[in-house]
């Protein structure tokens, strides 16, 4: 790109006290960084060069007072145009401009202005109105600044009402949020109590089936009683009738095992063993007492009778 003299000791050449002319150079873009090692330069001439846009940092040159950028190609001036907080007089005389950035608004010491033979957007260019002579450039300057403002406002308002209306859509969401939250506790608190309820249903049910049935025993229990206790004075005498079979059969036991030995002693050839001849004498013996109880008992109950 050619900067027609753009570079280094050619910028101070042209420095003219406080001025530097870079018209007709032929430049395709702005030097800045030169332009920026020159704070002397307070006044700048640009015009008739062939700058489609400014660049970013062109802004950076806070030091402007007076900028001619007439009769070149510019579309549009860099957002933050408006940190050329000291600049007084703006020539934008036949460029291709149709809007200003915002930031054009804080242009605050902008006294002189000519957007004449700029496609401007009808709004702007009725508020800009011709630049003929030192009055009309005067109230350009001040008109389009008043406009520009305006417009700041009534984005600074839109976007305030953005950001209300996203912290009220936010505080939307977090009440909702809550709501749902309290109502997903209200819901668990619900489902709580009433598991709690259940549960204590089913540990009263059991409490009394448990009662009933200790009733029911208790109740069995004291029929089964009432039969042993109304049976227990006979047990005495039942307890002796047990004894006395016990006995008798002992008895009885005894009085086999002695026919078995006497028949055992009298029609076997064991009669002659010492046990059965024992036995056997025994026998009489017991014979013939019997029979003399027998005897003495008819004497008896003769004698009564007499």
């Amino acid at each position: 790109m050619s900067r027609g003299g753009g570079k280094g000791p050619s910028l101070k050449d042209k420095l003219d006290g406080n001025e530097l002319d870079l018209s007709l150079c032929d430049l395709n873009e702005v030097p800045v960084r030169e332009l920026a090692a020159l704070p002397k330069a307070t006044i700048l001439d640009l015009s008739c060069n062939n700058l489609i846009s400014l660049p970013s940092d062109f802004c950076s040159l806070m030091h402007l007072v007076k900028l001619d950028l007439s009769k070149n190609q510019l579309q549009q001036l860099p957002l933050d145009f408006g940190r050329l907080v000291n600049l007084q007089h703006l020539d934008l005389l036949n460029n291709r401009l149709v809007t200003l950035p915002v930031s054009f608004a804080q242009l605050k010491n902008l006294k002189w202005l000519d957007l004449k033979d700029n496609p401007l957007d009808p709004v702007l260019a009725k508020v800009a109105g011709d630049c003929l002579d030192e009055k009309q450039c005067k109230q350009a300057a001040v008109k389009v600044l008043q406009h520009m403002k305006a417009i700041q406002s009534e984005q600074d308002r839109q976007r305030q009402r953005k950001l209300q209306a996203e912290r009220e859509m936010e505080k939307k969401r977090e009440a909702e949020q809550r709501a749902k939250e309290a109502q997903e506790r209200e819901l668990r608190k619900r489902e709580k109590a009433e598991e709690k309820e259940r549960r204590r249903r089913e540990y009263d049910a059991q409490k009394a089936a448990k009662q009933e049935m200790e009733k029911k025993t208790k109740k069995e229990n004291v029929q089964t009683r009432k039969p042993a206790s109304s049976s227990r004075p006979p047990q005495p005498p039942r307890h002796k009738h047990s004894w006395s079979r016990s006995v008798l059969r002992v008895l009885l036991f005894v009085l086999l095992c002695v026919v078995c030995t006497l028949a055992a002693c009298k029609l076997t050839e064991l009669q002659h063993q010492p046990l059965c001849i024992s036995v056997n004498t025994l026998y009489e013996d017991v014979l013939a007492a019997l029979q003399n109880h027998k005897t003495l008992q008819n004497m008896l109950q003769q004698n009564s009778q007499q």
